[in-house]
């Protein structure tokens, strides 16, 4: 019996699955059209909410969005790092079009348009509050009837922002600030459909939560993920390279001639990592319910599509680190939440493969735009209309790639493909680095077959 994939058939895909993939039909919804609102977060895990059971996280409010739309439980990034994966939520498209490959290094390709340019076109009234993060300025990009951002990565407390152009310091803390701005915005009496891009710099480092927050989870203690304990025999040589000299360049350079083993010792479990990064999230979870009460308030939360999710995922202890950028599960793996009750049952778990690449191409089909004929994303609406049920010709896998920063030389370019049940992973510029896991039987990704016998055969 045969298992897995072959290296022909992963090295096609790798070749293949970053084309633009043929759009389905638009669907033409009937006037009035919905309201937008998506919700990005920053650097947030898939699994941190109350409503998938995590150990001492209370998240009402995003609880609510999963209680009152649909789940996705197998939703992806295309890239795990936020200024890329932030283009292709906006596009639709593959690093390769967006022409956004790293962090505040590149500004999206002009001929690439973004969905709130296209609703712009159609007739929305379109707005950006928060994180922009590609080239580091703060000023306004096309698309906007109103915005409100800052430069790069910004700061938690007293930001310098920019209003329609205009520069100024707020005093307060970055997401109520950028939560008032939304909610406001969200009540203004208008005679046009919105869409509204809330994107907030939590719960990305320097964790530093709200006043509110600060003795929030104080008793509390993280369970160690069991590939803490991983000793890194059956991983890549590059990664136990990275783990000894580091990732940014000038860590690399001071420890180049370090020894690198072939396995490590266990570590020590640190139980309270992570607390501000839980406490960031809190007030992320009081902008939800915010912004919720805004429109129920006005009027308009039955008629308002609301999207929650999250630039790429979060290592919280897996393989002893923090950070993203590998294409191991909490890296790429991410929450999505849709609330609209004309399409989308209450309490629906949608088990169909999702990607960030889709956002663009469902909002345009649910606004009735014309969708760019450059679109490598689907539209999810066919299964939100039947989660329960995957569509005939639904994607069965994807496509990871992460490039090379110039600040961050430990870690390679990386390519993967990942399917329902199988992960193959390869560093192309390293020998030897092929990684293959069973998902169905390894979720947390220990055991690496690509160096196993009749495994080892296959991928060959």
């Amino acid at each position: 019996m045969r298992h897995g994939i072959t290296r022909r058939e992963a090295v096609h895909r790798l070749a293949t699955a970053g084309a633009a993939l043929a759009l389905p039909a638009v669907s033409r919804a009937q006037p009035p059209r919905p309201n937008v609102v998506v919700i990005l977060v920053d650097d947030l895990r898939w699994d941190a909410f109350s409503h998938l059971g995590h150990p001492f996280l209370q998240t009402p409010h995003i609880d609510r969005l999963a209680r009152e739309g649909a789940r996705f439980e197998n939703a992806f990034v295309v890239i795990s790092l936020c200024s890329p994966s932030r283009a292709c939520f906006l596009t639709g498209c593959h690093p390769q079009r967006t022409g956004v490959f790293g962090n505040e290094a590149q500004e999206l390709d002009p001929r690439v348009p973004t969905y709130p340019q296209v609703l712009q076109s159609a007739g929305y009234e379109t707005g950006y509050i928060g994180k922009w993060h590609m080239v580091p300025n703060a000023a306004p990009r096309p698309g906007f009837d109103y915005w409100l951002s800052f430069s790069g990565q910004g700061v938690y407390e007293n930001p310098e922002l920019n209003e329609n152009g205009q520069g100024f310091r707020q005093e307060g803390y970055l997401t109520d600030i950028l939560t008032d701005r939304a909610t406001a915005w969200v009540r203004r009496e208008r005679t046009r459909p919105f869409c509204l891009c809330l994107a907030h710099k939590a719960v990305h480092g320097p964790f530093t939560p709200a006043e509110r927050h600060r003795g929030a989870l104080a008793e509390t203690a993280l369970p160690k993920p069991p590939s803490f304990d991983e000793d890194f025999a059956d991983k890549p040589v590059w990664l136990r390279e990275q783990m000894v000299r580091g990732t940014r360049r000038e860590e690399w350079e001071r420890n180049r001639d370090r020894p690198i083993p072939d396995k490590f010792p266990p570590a020590p479990w640190d139980a309270q990592r992570g607390r501000d990064y839980f406490r960031t999230l809190l007030a992320v979870d009081d902008s939800v319910g915010a912004v919720l009460r805004a429109l129920e308030e006005s009027g308009q939360l039955d008629h308002t599509m609301v999207v929650f999710t999250s630039d790429n995922g979060y290592f919280q202890g897996e393989f002893r680190r923090g950070d993203k950028r590998l294409a191991y599960e909490a890296s790429i793996r991410i929450p999505l939440l849709v609330r609209y009750p004309p399409l989308v049952p209450p309490g629906a778990v949608v088990a169909s493969l999702a990607l960030n690449v889709d956002l663009c191409p469902t909002l345009l089909d649910l606004c009735a735009a014309s969708a760019p004929a450059m679109l490598a994303g689907r539209s999810l609406l066919p299964v939100l209309r039947q989660p329960d049920t995957t569509p005939a010709g639904w994607r069965q896998d994807f496509l990871y790639q992460y490039f090379q920063e110039r600040a961050f030389i430990g870690i390679p370019d990386i390519q993967a493909v990942r399917t329902s049940r199988w992960k193959y992973i390869r560093a192309p510029r390293h020998a030897g680095s092929d990684e293959l896991y069973d998902l169905a039987a390894d979720p947390h990704e220990l055991n690496n077959l690509a160096r196993e016998g009749d495994h080892a055969a296959t991928l060959r």
